[in-house]
Formats: structure tokens, sequence, C-alpha cells
């Protein structure tokens, strides 16, 4: 039969000739993902279950990056948790204070998840690795835990919508304006476990980093997991990072989608999505003027080096409104570094702004950028519930990078200009 990439993946994993939407199947996994929040819950019913050693040390990572450096006592006894696990197990890939980063930009940076794979971490933005064309998905730590010690997982196969994307992104346009406007078309239920394949002419013009931030908020739509094609951009990405051998499926002509959304990148402008969910994303013909407190640019969706870039492209030279805090945050120590050589955050510091070691922190009101009651920000993370970056009567706006910046320097939602 017929099958989508997602589908293919699984199929392979199982060690199936096919599977079908809705079967029920047992993977073979090549990566079990887990932070600092989530892996002390994995490791407690780890130990629960009676679990005396790890699948292979090499296909777990763990990763110290929501409340490290420790904020709290806390927060320190939960990373000692899993420092004393990592060593007990010898665990290849363990990432703590001086070499984490965020997860999510982690580990495809350091070629620890590759193009077919299959993929899972407790942390539901592990659907981010989609973009190298790997099946990954979120999971409770129970799953983790399991994963750890088996090397498999459980899976209902997912039914899938196909985005047809055609044209090409305009000036101060990233992958987080594409991303806001499918979650405003379709809705936080839109894709409900569905696997988001994302395909067509228009794909070839995204960058990876345009798409990690595609796949990373297809949760935020509902779905199962996103997933891009393997092309040249796939391959020039992975190269001189992933040495081990990857496959890289390709859909069926006549494979099955629940149904198939024409997306024009060409006619996408910068687009905010207004509290309290992702799915109120407008554009700026829909937005009056905003007063904001907070601006963070940075996270596991948009902390990569072409966010550094398009921030310091348009904060240089010039100064952060008064009376707002600009908080900024490569998403890893690789990324940091190169925004020191580059000259950003020497922009950064002298337009205001305070920039950060690699942190989840302020994204899910963890620390570093608590927001009071009746404050607000415009943030470049992925989720803007109710309280979600602090008191439950303040206010989130999710935008690109650009957006971000430019708000920062008028002290209201704004969009770059020339």
């Amino acid at each position: 039969m017929a099958m989508t990439m997602t589908q293919k993946i699984l199929a392979a994993h199982a060690g199936l000739p096919e599977v079908r939407a809705g079967q029920l199947i047992k993977a073979r996994l090549d990566m079990v993902l887990g932070n600092d929040i989530t892996s002390p819950v994995a490791i407690n019913e780890f130990e629960k279950a009676g679990f005396e050693g790890v699948f292979d040390k090499s296909k777990i990572s763990l990763v110290m990056d929501h409340f490290a450096p420790n904020k709290d006592i806390k927060a320190a006894q939960q990373c000692k948790q899993c420092r004393t696990f990592a060593r007990r197990f010898d665990i290849d890939h363990f990432y703590d204070v001086g070499n984490m980063g965020i997860e999510h930009a982690l580990l495809p940076e350091q070629g620890i998840v590759a193009p077919g794979e299959c993929i899972i971490g407790a942390d539901s933005h592990t659907c981010t690795y989609g973009a190298l064309g790997a099946f990954s998905t979120g999971v409770g730590s129970t799953d983790m835990a399991a994963g750890m010690a088996t090397g498999e997982a459980w899976f209902k196969v997912p039914a899938a919508i196909r985005f047809n994307l055609t044209g090409s992104l305009g000036k101060w346009v990233s992958g987080k304006d594409v991303i806001l406007h499918i979650i405003g078309k379709i809705g936080v239920d839109g894709a409900l476990y569905k696997s988001m394949e994302f395909t067509g002419e228009g794909v070839k013009s995204l960058s990876m980093d345009d798409r990690l931030c595609i796949c990373n908020m297809a949760i935020e739509a509902g779905a199962k997991n996103g997933i891009f094609p393997v092309d040249e951009v796939t391959r020039a990405y992975v190269k001189g990072r992933v040495s081990r051998d990857f496959a890289a499926y390709e859909a069926d002509p006549d494979a099955e989608y629940e149904q198939t959304i024409d997306i024009n990148l060409s006619a996408i402008t910068p687009t905010v999505s207004f509290p309290h969910l992702p799915e109120n994303a407008k554009t700026f013909d829909q937005i009056g003027d905003i007063a904001i407190d907070q601006v963070v640019i940075g996270s596991c969706t948009n902390g990569r080096l072409s966010d550094m870039a398009v921030a310091a492209e348009i904060l240089k030279g010039k100064k952060i409104a008064k009376n707002v805090r600009t908080i900024i945050i490569p998403a890893t120590q690789q990324i940091y570094m190169e925004s020191m050589k580059r000259g950003y955050l020497e922009i950064f510091i002298e337009a205001g702004c305070v920039v950060s070691t690699p942190t989840c922190g302020p994204c899910l009101g963890g620390y570093m950028g608590i927001l009071a009651e009746g404050e607000r920000c415009v943030a470049t993370t992925n989720r803007n519930f109710v309280g979600r970056m602090g008191h439950v009567d303040s206010e989130v706006y999710l935008a690109s990078p650009a957006v971000a910046a430019a708000s920062a320097l008028t002290g209201k939602i704004s969009q770059p200009v020339e």
C-alpha cells in the first residue's frame, strides 16, 4: 500500500513492510531524549520498574536546559539526579552547564539526530527534528523510562495532512510567520494526532532554521509530528555533523492524506499570535498600538544563529525603547560563541539588551524573564497560554525575531521597516 514519509519511517522501525493510519505498532528507537524537568520523573519510573541497564548509552540524550544553571534548590536536586544517572550508565550525550544548549537546537546542531530516524523525547517540542526528515515526537516520562531501558516505544500510526508550499518568503518573513499563519488557519487542534507533511516547490526556498522552527511548532496545531522531505538543504546541513549512515524516505506519489492545504509563501507577511492561544494569529493590518514591557528572543523555536543575525541587523546602532526589558538567549554554546565572533552580542548589549547563557527559562515561566501582573511580552517562543511566562494576568504575543527586535525599539508591537 502507498505510504507517507512518516508511515515509511515507522514501518521500517517496526520491521513491517507497511503500516496504515490508526495501526498500533512497536518501533525501534534511534534516540531517547530528556531534560532536567522530565528526566527525573523518568529516572524514578526506570528505578521503580527495576531496570538495571539502558538499551544503548549512545542513544540517550539528557540535556540540562530548563533550569540550568540551577535557579533554586529543587532545580539543583533535579539536575543532580540526572547527573548521577548519567554517570551510573556512562551516558554519551549528557549536556550540563558549560556545554549544554536548548535541547531542540542542540541535538540537530551536534548531529545527534539524523534523517530517517525514529526519536522520542520527554518534551512536547521533540517534533522539531522532522525538519531533517526524521520521525520525532514528544512522549511522557513513563514512555521515556521504557524507551531508555528497552529501546522501543508503542505508537499509533498517524494519518497525515499535506501542506503544499509554493512561492518564497519575502524580506523580514521567516519560518515563524509561516507556522503562525498555518496555526491561525487550521487552529490549535487542526492537526490533532496527525502528521503535518510539508511538500511542494516552496520547500526548497526554506532554510533549515525555517524548517526547524516550523516543525517545532507542529505540536501547537495538535500534530503528532511535522516532517519535511530530505533535499539538498537537508544534506548540506547534516554534512559534517552526521557521520553515520542514514535513510532518506519519500512519500509515495499516491500516499493517502486526509486533506491537502495550499500555502503560498510569497503571500505571508509578518504575523503575531495574540493571547492566549497560538491560533490567534494576526497580521499588521489587524494590529493597532499595543504597548509592551518585555521582549524575549531565543528558545528552541527561534534561538538559532540566523535568528541572532536578524535581531542584530535590526538593533545595530539603535537603543531599546525606554521601559522595555529585552532578553536575548542564543540557543547553544556554539551559537553563543559564533554570535560573539560576529559582533552580535556587542550590538545587543550596546542597544540595552541582556544576553543570557542558553536556557529555556523564560519560555515556560521558569526564570530569566518572569512577567508580573498586567505585563505584556513579545516573545519568539512557542506558547502563549494563560500564565505561560508568569502571572496569569500577563500576556504573551508570539512573533518572529524580526518583529520582536522591531518591537523592542518602539516599545509597542511593530514590524521591521527597511
